[in-house]
């Protein structure tokens, strides 16, 4: 198939772009920066520099262009957004962005489990049956309905997929190793959360494209929920940096509101099974801690001085 992925010089779309072409398939990288052009190229994709939230830009950047899917994997994040402004431009994407994704062609749209709601959702196991984009009137509104409206008009789509994306870590490792050894993730106890590494993800997207059903939602995460505190703390200590901040929750709700309604009153235990069982994936990585040590492994490739703290530190406090 020849596929536009949409965002193909971010954290995901790389990964992604390289399986793609080693499962035989074409691709066209739509960057909105000119500096990822050389990023798409060396990875031997044809890039296309345009914004999607420019639609004439958009249709002109890919007039006469021919392509039998898109996948949607745009963001504007570059790290962990701390307030709900931070995700103003992302949402952008996932509503507007969508819709002029949608002129180009049939697609698969990129969501995350956070669509299920910022809350505790206890002890039940929560499958893409469930109810998804409910908002509870609260500033994380707006990314859930963005994350509704994907959907939405994704499943318009004659062959629409949407993905449901676990928070992703992992290819990422240069940037979260400087923002760690910065102290600048900080953690408070908090609730069980749905993780998938950027190649997990990438690969179930491919199975998405190759095997997936029109008009499906599904899961895409690793086979056991970790809390945010849990996940940082070892990849703190596994990158060679001080254990992160911990902060009482009201301080983080304070300095950090969106990322405190993840990391602290956010909890769901998310199934995977009906991409297991659909698509023929499973994940790699079947827990954080084995993600962040490949993660480590290719750092260690660019930097054979990477260490890691000793254990007895791996768990202090501020």
């Amino acid at each position: 198939m020849r596929v536009l992925v949409a965002g193909a010089s971010g954290a995901l779309g790389v990964p992604l772009t390289r399986l793609l072409l080693a499962r035989g398939h074409s691709v066209v990288g739509l960057i909105r920066n000119p500096a990822g052009a050389d990023v798409v190229r060396a990875l031997g994709a044809e890039p296309i520099v345009a914004d999607a939230l420019d639609r004439d830009d958009l249709l002109r950047a890919v007039n006469g262009l021919t392509a039998d899917a898109v996948i949607h994997e745009l963001t504007s994040l570059r790290k962990p957004p701390l307030r709900a402004n931070g995700m103003a431009v992302t949402n952008r994407l996932r509503t507007e962005g969508t819709a002029n994704l949608l002129d180009v062609a049939d697609r698969l749209g990129a969501s995350i489990i956070l669509g299920y709601g910022f809350r505790d959702h206890g002890d039940r196991i929560l499958t893409e049956r469930d109810t998804f984009g409910i908002p509870v009137g609260d500033p994380t509104d707006d990314t859930v309905a963005a994350l509704a409206s994907a959907e939405t008009q994704t499943f318009k789509a004659p062959e629409g997929i949407a993905l449901r994306y676990g928070l992703l870590y992992g290819g990422d490792g240069a940037q979260m190793r400087t923002m760690l050894q910065k102290r600048g993730v900080p953690v408070s106890v908090g609730g069980l959360l749905g993780w998938a590494h950027h190649l997990d993800a990438a690969a179930a997207t491919v199975s998405a494209l190759e095997v997936g059903r029109a008009g499906q939602a599904y899961n895409v995460v690793d086979d056991q929920p970790a809390s945010w505190q849990e996940l940082f703390t070892a990849m703190a200590a596994d990158v060679g940096a001080e254990p992160p901040r911990r902060l009482p929750r009201w301080l983080l709700r304070l300095v950090a509101p969106y990322a405190a309604r993840v990391a602290v009153d956010t909890s769901m235990r998310v199934s995977n099974a009906k991409a297991k069982k659909e698509l023929g994936w499973q994940p790699r990585f079947t827990t954080y801690r084995e993600g962040i040590a490949a993660m480590v492994s290719d750092l260690c490739l660019e930097d054979p001085n990477l260490t890691r703290l000793p254990a007895d530190r791996r768990q202090a406090g501020m």
